[in-house]
């Protein structure tokens, strides 16, 4: 059974830091890509950033490019996603998730095999 299980969201100010970790069971972790996608209230969720299963290649949508890191740790089977200079607009509750497809990363929420139960981060003006 796989589990996904995500940490670390809570309430910060503008400008603040948060750092959100996946732990991952039940899959060969190495083998997946792994994301974090987010869902604001009355939003679709979107994209925020991918670590490829191969080489850790990094993707990040537009909107936190410079701002966010995302990181792996396969022998821990962990996934992070270092959160810097937050703003009110990165509130929603954000997701991770793995993808088994080996040809290329891809930020259509839909390829995603398995997810976790979400966890909220909330920033303040």
């Amino acid at each position: 059974q796989v589990q996904l299980v995500e940490s670390g969201g809570g309430l910060v100010q503008a400008g603040g830091s948060l750092r959100l970790s996946c732990s991952a069971s039940g899959l060969s972790f190495s083998s997946y890509t792994m994301a974090w996608f987010r869902q604001a209230p009355g939003k679709e969720r979107e994209f925020v950033a991918a670590v490829s299963w191969i080489g850790g290649r990094t993707y990040y949508d537009d909107s936190v490019k410079g701002r966010f890191t995302i990181s792996r740790d396969n022998a821990k089977n962990m996934v992070y996603l270092q959160m810097n200079t937050l703003k009110p607009e990165d509130t929603a509750v954000y997701y991770c998730a793995a993808d088994s497809t080996k040809e290329v990363v891809t930020t259509w929420d839909l390829e995603y095999d398995y997810w976790g139960q979400g966890t909220q981060v909330t920033v303040s003006s």
